[in-house]
């Protein structure tokens, strides 16, 4: 059956969306829809137009006989703000605190609407570094790497605290967890960082920054590298912490167990 422009439009739009970040030749969209590329590529101007003008994102082309387009996540300031201020509204909600002092956050960060949210603006920060992995750690932050690595359209990896017979050969480290005041074991199969490699770490909470720093320590052991560093929250503001670098989204002081304040980095809007 032949499809009319706008219906065109509208498929071309969902196969982008849905694939963020992934190259499609005008070819695959002349073949599926079977209609001349000129055709199509007036359809792409069509639909780069609606995405610019709604701040859902922007088309990339690439040039030469294979040329093609890819689509790229954006969200605005005004949107990133609205997340951002809902994010931080959750963390202030009554009974969060727990008895040893730990704040809830599960039923935050396996929320799929805010999760997909805050990956959103983690995607936009991260977009430009040519990255070629994202990783975190077991457990709270794997939802937001999961949604952040979608939009980058890169693999996840995550590492264990203990390592597992399913995960095949493994290399573990030992480093010093803050938050538990001890030394902790995290293990990751020698199979899901190649050599090299360039990754994102995203991470939910951060006190001292001993989980983190053990996983650039991970990333050492196969000759790669931290790109970048992305944290929901961090706790005790931003100084003596055992990385250097690293994009929070909140900052949170005073006693964890009384008198919270939490502020947005709005270097990140």
């Amino acid at each position: 059956m032949t499809m009319k422009k706008a219906e065109r439009a509208a498929a071309i739009t969902h196969l982008l969306t849905e694939n963020p970040n992934r190259d499609f030749s005008l070819g695959y969209f002349a073949d599926r829809f079977g209609c001349a590329k000129s055709s199509i590529s007036d359809d792409i101007k069509l639909v780069r137009t609606a995405m610019e003008s709604s701040g859902l994102g922007y088309l990339e082309t690439t040039s030469g006989t294979k040329g093609g387009v890819r689509y790229v996540p954006y969200v605005s300031k005004e949107e990133s703000l609205r997340i951002l201020e809902r994010l931080r509204a959750r963390f202030l909600e009554p009974d969060r605190v727990l008895g040893s002092g730990f704040l809830y956050l599960s039923d935050i960060m396996f929320d799929p609407e805010t999760v997909k949210g805050v990956a959103r603006i983690f995607a936009k920060q991260f977009a430009c570094l040519d990255a070629d992995m994202i990783i975190t750690v077991e457990t709270k932050g794997i939802g937001i790497a999961l949604f952040t690595a979608e939009l980058l359209g890169l693999p996840l990896a995550v590492i264990r605290r203990e390592s597992r017979v399913s995960e095949g050969s493994t290399v573990s480290i030992n480093y010093f967890s803050g938050s538990a005041d001890r030394i902790q074991q995290m293990s990751v199969s020698k199979r899901a960082i190649k050599q090299g490699a360039r990754a994102i770490i995203i991470d939910d909470f951060m006190r001292g920054g001993g989980s983190i720093k053990g996983i650039q320590d991970m990333l050492a052991e196969f000759g790669a590298t931290a790109a970048g560093v992305g944290v929901v929250v961090v706790s005790g503001g931003l100084e003596n912490k055992k990385i250097k670098s690293f994009t929070p989204l909140l900052l949170m002081n005073g006693d964890e167990d009384k008198n919270i304040s939490i502020d947005i980095n709005r270097a990140v809007i």
